[in-house]
């Protein structure tokens, strides 16, 4: 029932684009922030929220403003008043929670590829790729884990992941890309075929990024705001590095 309902916003948003999808990255964003600080907080880190909410959200205005050619000065903002209020707030706003806020800050900030997908020449397509070739990775992975995993992938972060489930994954969004060279066939087939198989790569390296972090939190879910699925970050986890490897990716070497 979840996905019955989140998805089709999110088809929506992705298809219309502009506000609505910058409302929609946003919303997520700040909901992912409160879940990234709630897993610091138990491991008795206390990054504030606000700080965290205001710095991820900074960083998706100066997406909007001016795409990625602001990030890398925004990021520098955000670092200059981190350590502002480290020096105005200490002792009770550590180097350490500082430290925390700035990488829950820039981890959360990875969303804003989303919205500068839709923003590239055919932005509709390559958000479109990345959603369904993620999703296509992340449930391949689980059904070939499920059906012929014997070996784990990475133990001491997530048992139950298999090598068996990451070729499964690879093959899923290599599938994908063959659907939309199918559906596209003006798209260049060698990039694209690349494209698909870096991009079931990078899926189970964000995966298992959050799962680091759950780990060292000891939960198995970041948050519960979706029922039946978790969290914000259990289910954008892997979006949140396949999201920037193809607006790259795209720009580098199919629209350059």
């Amino acid at each position: 029932m979840s996905a019955l309902v989140g998805i089709p916003l999110f088809i929506a948003a992705v298809w219309h684009g502009n506000l609505p999808l910058l409302v929609f990255t946003g919303l997520l964003m700040v909901l992912a922030a409160v879940e990234m600080v709630a897993l610091f907080q138990r491991v008795n880190l206390y990054p504030p929220h606000g700080l965290a909410v205001l710095g991820s959200l900074f960083l998706l205005g100066s997406a909007y403003l001016y795409k990625d050619a602001g990030l890398g000065g925004a990021v520098a903002l955000i670092l200059f008043f981190i350590l502002v209020f480290m020096v105005l707030l200490y002792p009770a706003f550590s180097p350490v929670e500082g430290a925390v806020t700035l990488l829950a800050t820039l981890y959360i900030g990875l969303f804003v590829y989303i919205y500068l997908l839709r923003l590239l020449p055919d932005g509709w397509i390559w958000l479109t790729f990345t959603l369904v070739g993620t999703w296509s990775s992340d449930t391949v992975a689980y059904f070939a884990g499920k059906r012929w995993g014997r070996r784990q992938l990475a133990p001491a972060l997530s048992p139950g992941k298999t090598v068996e489930g990451a070729v499964g994954g690879l093959a899923g969004s290599l599938l994908a890309a063959v659907a939309f060279m199918i559906i596209y066939p003006f798209l260049p087939r060698g990039p694209l075929l690349l494209l698909g198989l870096l991009l079931g790569l990078a899926a189970m390296v964000g995966d298992l990024v959050e799962s680091a972090f759950k780990r060292q939190a000891g939960v198995k879910d970041a948050g519960d705001i979706i029922p039946g699925h978790g969290g914000i970050l259990d289910r954008f986890d892997s979006m949140l590095f396949t999201a920037p490897l193809v607006y790259y990716y795209v720009g580098r070497f199919i629209i350059s």
